[in-house]
């Protein structure tokens, strides 16, 4: 079972399974093979600025919007479009974003949709803010040294 990110045990979370760090979601990924990230950015996001490579683990990351670019509107087809790509409300679903927020949301979003395993990945692609108000530096997936590409 995943482990809290602090102390080796999974981060209980309000209305999902629970928040992962970027090096147990790939450790899930490894050893779940019916696991899947589902990256939640926006294309503009997925293109500028990089998304995971899963090449490794032999499987590609899904993407599915939960804001629309540009304007951040709600994707109001996000539920019907993971359920499209994960049919198994039992799939172990590890949800990413920049920096955990949105991710978080999606996961809530599934549980209450039926899902049973949905995750979100706490730091993120890009991490939280340094002391200049900038992502990259602080943690989150890139930062972790995790396999990614530019988009």
């Amino acid at each position: 079972s995943p482990s809290q990110l602090s102390q080796g045990r999974c981060a209980v979370a309000d209305g999902y399974s629970g928040d992962l760090s970027p090096r147990e979601t790939w450790d899930m990924l490894a050893a779940d093979a019916g696991a899947v990230l589902i990256d939640v950015r926006t294309d503009a996001e997925w293109n500028y600025v990089g998304v995971t490579d899963l090449s490794a683990l032999g499987r590609e990351q899904i993407n599915i919007s939960w804001l629309t670019f540009p304007g951040n509107v709600k994707n109001e087809a996000f539920v019907a479009e993971v359920r499209a790509a994960c049919p198994g409300t039992d799939t172990t679903i590890l949800f990413l974003c920049r920096s955990g927020q949105r991710s978080a949301s999606a996961a809530k979003a599934m549980t209450d949709a039926g899902y049973t395993k949905c995750y979100n990945i706490a730091e993120g692609f890009e991490g939280d803010k340094n002391d200049a108000a900038h992502r990259g530096s602080k943690n989150g997936w890139k930062v972790r040294g995790l396999a990614w590409k530019q988009g």
